[in-house]
């Protein structure tokens, strides 16, 4: 039985379209997400009051789920800054530019080192680590900070993240919600993660490549400024000298890397996934910032570390401000509704979003190649949250429902449910997902979302057919 659709799922699924319609255009969308968010607390509450609050009641949600990803990369900006004005960060990365001389070696091999770290512990972690890193020599062999940033997005959030071959918390969940052994989905997903994986990555390279050449290609930086991403361009208040002797600055520069790389190994021992492991990744950066500072600044190193904080947090609001309005409206298709505006959903909804995936598998007619479709737009719908991970369990729901109806293909219906949930809302289309590597490249999230949009999308294509042959 299908979901009974209320004016509130209406009229949320029109605000999408418009907001969507609106990021294509290259238009801003704050005013829409405020108005949309005022119109479902008028309809909810039916006072005006009750709408008012409720808009500064979801920025403040909004802001507390995305406050963890705020801090960890106002926190490596802060630390990369003092890493930059001592030139320890150029003595670090020099011995990486004899294996990315290139433009296109840095492009793969960024995006295949993300993919590999992001497997063990997650992409928000794996981004911060790899692109304080990385970064700069990507850059000073010619590859744009935005065209690093569609590489970690695609092979991190994207790739890496879709499969969860070795954390397994996507297969699980998906697997759980269709009835199936983890092990069925896992296998199911390999060809589906392998076809969506090559065209997207291969398609965005081509695309770069191509807007390269022609000289159209937006550097998407967040200051409009051509220097080294996040890392050199954030707002900084005038520094103290800072002077480190060369042997001093090659011994920091091998320490610093190993400190993380021990952050790595402690991840992998003590199973730090998620939030544990950014927690690591952060206190780390903090210590490194603390300890580089006073080395470099000598009596003036107080004052520079409340400087270097400083410079870290501006940055990371800046990129944030624009965000915060828009996660707050789609905050509102799950479970921030009901704390917000309080148990108005019909009886058994699972929040809008899920209702309009649900509603949405009740229309389709019962083949395989109708099944597939749906079952990709589903994981495409439930994923507009910018989670990737609250609608797959829907998406195993649904994949179970449609196998039985047509006999065969759970496992595969299931893993491209899946596959499709965490492209589009894991991080690589939703601008407040790929928050982690838009910000630590300097990069407009809502720039990198449009370049990532025509790779995912082809990709999503050929991976439902690809399913179809499949199931």
């Amino acid at each position: 039985m299908g979901i009974h659709l209320t004016a509130l799922h209406w009229v949320y699924l029109a605000f999408i379209v418009l907001i969507m319609a609106l990021l294509i255009r290259r238009r801003d969308t704050t005013m829409i997400c405020v108005a949309g968010i005022f119109t479902l607390g008028l309809i909810a509450t039916e006072t005006l009051g009750g709408s008012v609050s409720g808009v500064f009641n979801s920025f403040i949600y909004a802001t507390k789920e995305l406050m963890e990803t705020i801090m960890i990369i106002s926190i490596i900006v802060a630390m990369s800054r003092v890493l930059i004005v001592t030139g320890i960060n150029e003595t670090m990365v020099a011995p990486l530019t004899r294996f990315l001389r290139t433009p296109a070696l840095a492009y793969w091999g960024i995006g295949i080192i993300m993919m590999i770290t992001s497997f063990f512990f997650w992409p928000s972690p794996a981004v911060a680590l790899i692109g304080a890193v990385l970064l700069p020599v990507a850059m000073r062999v010619g590859l744009p900070a935005l065209g690093a940033a569609v590489a970690m997005n695609l092979f991190g959030h994207g790739i890496a993240l879709s499969g969860d071959y070795i954390i397994q918390g996507a297969p699980k969940l998906t697997a759980d919600a269709a009835g199936l052994p983890v092990s069925s989905v896992m296998e199911a997903s390999v060809p589906l993660v392998v076809v969506m994986g090559l065209v997207t990555t291969i398609t965005a390279y081509w695309m770069m490549r191509r807007d390269l050449k022609k000289g159209t290609f937006r550097d998407g930086l967040v200051t409009g400024r051509s220097g080294t991403g996040a890392l050199a361009s954030a707002d900084s208040p005038d520094q103290a000298p800072a002077v480190i002797h060369p042997a001093a600055k090659r011994v920091l520069a091998i320490v610093i890397p190993v400190l993380f790389a021990i952050d790595v190994i402690a991840m992998f021992v003590l199973h730090l996934q998620g939030g544990d492991a950014t927690a690591l990744v952060g206190g780390t950066a903090i210590l490194i910032l603390l300890a580089v500072t006073l080395f470099a600044h000598r009596n003036k190193g107080l004052e520079q570390m409340t400087s270097y904080l400083i410079d870290g947090f501006v940055f990371g609001f800046k990129v944030f401000g624009p965000v915060i309005p828009i996660a707050a409206f789609f905050y509102l298709g799950d479970s921030a509704f009901t704390e917000m505006f309080g148990n108005v959903l019909p009886q058994g909804s699972q929040g809008i979003v899920n209702d309009l995936g649900v509603a949405l598998a009740h229309e389709v007619p019962l083949n395989s190649a109708a099944s597939a479709i749906t079952l990709t737009v589903t994981g495409a719908i439930t994923g507009l949250d910018g989670s990737g991970f609250s609608g797959i369990s829907l998406a195993g729901s649904i994949a179970h429902l449609f196998a039985t109806a047509i006999g065969s293909g759970a496992a595969t219906l299931t893993a491209l449910g899946q596959v499709a949930a965490i492209w589009v809302g894991g991080g690589t289309l939703i601008p407040w997902a790929l928050i982690p590597a838009a910000a630590i490249c300097g990069v407009s999230p809502f720039e990198l979302a449009r370049r990532n949009l025509k790779p995912v999308l082809i990709g999503l294509a050929v991976t439902t057919v690809v399913a179809m042959f499949l199931i």
